[in-house]
């Protein structure tokens, strides 16, 4: 799936917010795609509108080659692409039992009838559940964990080639984090999942995704492989991110160059790079031309900052692409 220059507004005429503004990614065959990022950034926005879920204001999602955006195509998109929502406890139907909540995606893409029982008990399996126990539960009946594999199940029933996961243990207690993680990574090896981990847990990142996208007030101002973005970040968001991640060698009293500041006002963006405000490595030129992704390493890591394609309206470069250290960030190596 290709994803290019998706944009996502709410409001009015008069004043509008850019949940998303021209973001592009690729998420490939059986990879696993972390993105990232605080509270309010777009990252669930942009899952929604990558399934046809959002409406979107401009950009395409392209699938296979093909644009996705018709409702025939949407359709066959939802059927190949399915989506683990956050809270358990909000994406079951109280009044329907597990049977016939697995059971929906098959009515829904008009499955024959006579494969549905043994595609819901092959899936409540695959998650970890007996069907002669679980079949006939309500909501209710289950814990948060349960819930969750039941959830799973429903997405996993259409034999799908993709998965995107909203954050998929946020909302569950930490005994059975890890239970949930496990079942998604047996999952995705097995069946040869595509997988997106939304989260703003970075160590998870980090330890369960080959690539990751880093996203900042509607757009990706990083990306590039688990490990480079994480051991060696580039812009410096992703380095402060990095740096709020508790490390156990950290003494208590070591210092740490945390991010200050709140998340702007999308209805009214900073004027050129939209982190500059928070920035701890601004410098002139940033309020006045707005970084794009730019190649800034090997192995395809890119950022959006202006330390790497820094030049102010009058192509003059401000700070020299070359003068900036390898390890550059808010964090030291």
């Amino acid at each position: 799936m290709e994803v290019n220059d998706l944009a996502v507004t709410f409001g009015t005429r008069r004043k509008q917010s850019r949940a998303l503004d021209g973001v592009s990614l690729e998420w490939r065959r059986g990879e696993v795609l972390g993105i990232v990022g605080e509270s309010g950034c777009g990252k669930s926005t942009l899952a929604r509108a990558m399934l046809g879920l959002q409406e979107t204001s401009a950009g395409e999602v392209v699938l296979d080659g093909h644009d996705a955006s018709g409702r025939s195509e949407k359709r066959e998109l939802r059927r190949r692409i399915q989506m683990i929502f956050q809270d358990p406890y909000q994406t079951l139907n109280p009044r329907q039992r597990a049977s016939a909540i697995v059971a929906e995606p098959l009515v829904v893409q008009g499955v024959d009838k006579s494969l549905h029982q043994e595609r819901i008990i092959k899936s409540l399996e695959d998650v970890g559940l007996d069907p002669a126990t679980y079949l006939d539960r309500y909501p209710h009946q289950l814990s948060g964990g349960q819930r969750q594999r039941v959830a799973i199940a429903a997405a996993l029933v259409l034999e799908p080639e993709g998965l995107i996961c909203d954050e998929p243990v946020s909302m569950l207690d930490a005994s059975v984090r890890s239970q949930i993680l496990t079942v998604l990574m047996d999952l995705q090896k097995s069946r040869n999942l595509a997988l997106i981990f939304i989260t703003h847990d970075l160590s998870l990142a980090w330890s369960l995704c080959d690539r990751i996208a880093v996203m900042y007030l509607g757009r990706v101002v990083e990306a590039g492989t688990a490990v480079d973005v994480i051991e060696k970040p580039k812009h410096p968001y992703t380095a402060a991110l990095v740096a709020a991640v508790p490390v156990p060698a950290v003494g208590m009293g070591t210092a740490r160059a945390l991010l200050k500041g709140e998340l702007p006002d999308a209805t009214d963006l900073p004027a050129g790079c939209r982190f500059n405000p928070r920035c701890p490595k601004v410098f002139d030129g940033c309020e006045k031309v707005d970084p794009v992704l730019t190649d800034v390493a090997a192995r395809g890591q890119r950022a959006a900052c202006l330390l790497y394609s820094g030049a102010d309206p009058s192509g003059r470069v401000t700070v020299p692409p070359q003068t900036v250290p390898e390890d550059s960030g808010v964090l030291d190596a």
